[in-house]
């Protein structure tokens, strides 16, 4: 799996980051998703999956 992101798209809302602290953080400068590991695996993999779904701009899509 594989995390991708449109920064564009990011409203800052750090639903991603609350979801789980070790994939995602946020830029200091504008509040966007920053991806700490684009390739997480074992139960990050679900965890990724939950941030992609209640991302309220759909700023993050996953390839399988």
């Amino acid at each position: 799996m594989k995390i991708i992101v449109d920064t564009s798209k990011c409203v800052g809302a750090g639903q991603c980051v609350l979801t789980e602290p070790a994939l995602f953080d946020q830029s200091e400068d504008d509040g966007t998703i920053v991806v700490l590991n684009k390739t997480p695996e074992g139960e990050l993999v679900e965890k990724a999956r939950e941030a992609a779904h209640v991302c309220p701009s759909q700023a993050l899509s996953l390839e399988e």
